[in-house]
């Protein structure tokens, strides 16, 4: 048995779980109550069109439905934990969280302005090409050339805020966020490379 180790075994975790798994034909979400929804319980932190104006709470505009209703029920039943969207998500039944992750997905993405030249350009080369000599693979392979990542599994990360991708990057590398793939990836970058890679992302459109 071959057992795949360093570099190339992680490139193979990280697309192992690319594959989507089958799942049974779903009803087409209601838009306008994904909207409702956003209007009433979402607009206050993330804005009523997903473009937050806080730093401190994402972008939701433009990202991928099933990926916020994968997280609403992730916050719900605790396994991610977050007092505030805990609260937040208590009251939603699995079809009002597919409705308003599909009202955000339709949102246009304000987007944002990279501000450090130079960590841009470092972050554009790890976001290409990873870093082989640590074990990091391009984070365009999960989340895409232009970071619109992929559907359910991987999130949209253009345009996002970058000290708030800087601060996932951080949670997943110590722990306080466990994530089987970008555990492992965040743990082998350091705190330049971190914030390198938020710079270039928050520049993506």
């Amino acid at each position: 048995m071959r057992v795949l180790t360093g570099f190339a075994g992680l490139m193979a975790l990280v697309y192992a779980t690319i594959a989507p798994a089958a799942a049974p034909a779903a009803a087409s979400p209601d838009v306008a109550r994904g909207k409702q929804i956003a209007g009433t319980v979402c607009a206050a932190c993330h804005g009523a069109d997903g473009n937050s104006t806080i730093p401190a709470n994402p972008m939701l505009a433009g990202q991928h439905g099933d990926y916020i209703a994968l997280q609403l029920a992730a916050f719900k039943s605790g396994a991610r934990p977050s007092p505030i969207m805990q609260g937040m998500a208590a009251a939603l039944t699995p079809e009002d969280m597919r409705n308003v992750g599909a009202y955000f997905e339709q949102q246009k993405p304000a987007g944002q302005l990279a501000r450090d030249k130079a960590a841009v350009t470092r972050g554009q080369t790890i976001w290409r090409s990873g870093i082989k000599a640590n074990g990091v693979p391009a984070c365009a392979g999960c989340h895409g050339a232009g970071g619109h990542g992929i559907p359910a599994q991987y999130p949209r990360l253009a345009g996002q805020y970058a000290d708030l991708t800087l601060g996932w990057l951080k949670a997943y590398s110590s722990g306080a966020r466990p994530h089987a793939v970008m555990g492992l990836i965040a743990a082998k970058l350091g705190d330049g490379d971190m914030k390198a890679v938020s710079e270039y992302a928050a520049g993506l459109r």
